[in-house]
């Protein structure tokens, strides 16, 4: 028994869609599973956001003048409200996670709260000097957080034996009073 050209050809179209149909369903589920590279996640109390880097130079130190550009252009999204934002009240509980490849370089996180100067603002310690852990932890928001009605977050990943910066996150958080 012999197959007619015409069943060859249906045979044939057939394995080639069932093959692009299984290469497209293995290259999803590869992609799929693929986190963001370099998020940072900031979270209050129960609520959590993620950020790409907001300054970034694939993985090489960041020069100064890339740091100044970068840190105006947060404070105008900042005011545009641009910037990934969370409400935060005092009583609740902030922390900051980082990817383990910028946190074995070293990183910190401070706020713009927790103290006053004659100039009317603060900083505030998330966490400081940290190399290797990727989680600040909880800490009250009550020492952190600024008196207006917004408090600004900077992560950095910084290397500690160098201070070379090699990325940074900003975030707002919006201080609710209930």
């Amino acid at each position: 028994m012999s197959l007619s050209t015409r069943a060859i050809a249906g045979i044939a179209g057939v394995v080639v869609v069932g093959a692009a149909s299984l290469g497209t369903g293995i290259y999803w589920a590869n992609d799929a599973g693929k986190p963001r590279e370099n998020v940072a996640t900031m979270v209050v109390g129960t609520s959590t956001t993620t950020a790409a880097p907001f300054c970034y130079n694939d993985g090489k130190p960041i020069e100064t003048a890339a740091l100044n550009a970068c840190a105006k252009k947060a404070q105008t999204d900042s005011e545009n409200k641009k910037l990934p934002r969370l409400d935060v009240r005092s009583s609740d509980r902030i922390g900051v996670g980082v990817p383990k490849d910028l946190a074995e370089k070293g990183w910190y996180a401070i706020t713009d709260g927790g103290g006053s100067s004659s100039s009317g603002g603060g900083r505030a310690t998330i966490i400081s000097n940290a190399q290797g852990v990727t989680y600040s932890g909880s800490k009250p928001a009550s020492g952190l957080l600024a008196s207006g009605d917004l408090t600004s977050v900077t992560v950095v990943s910084q290397d500690s034996k160098t201070d070379d910066i090699y990325a940074v996150w900003f975030f707002d958080l919006n201080n609710k009073t209930s």
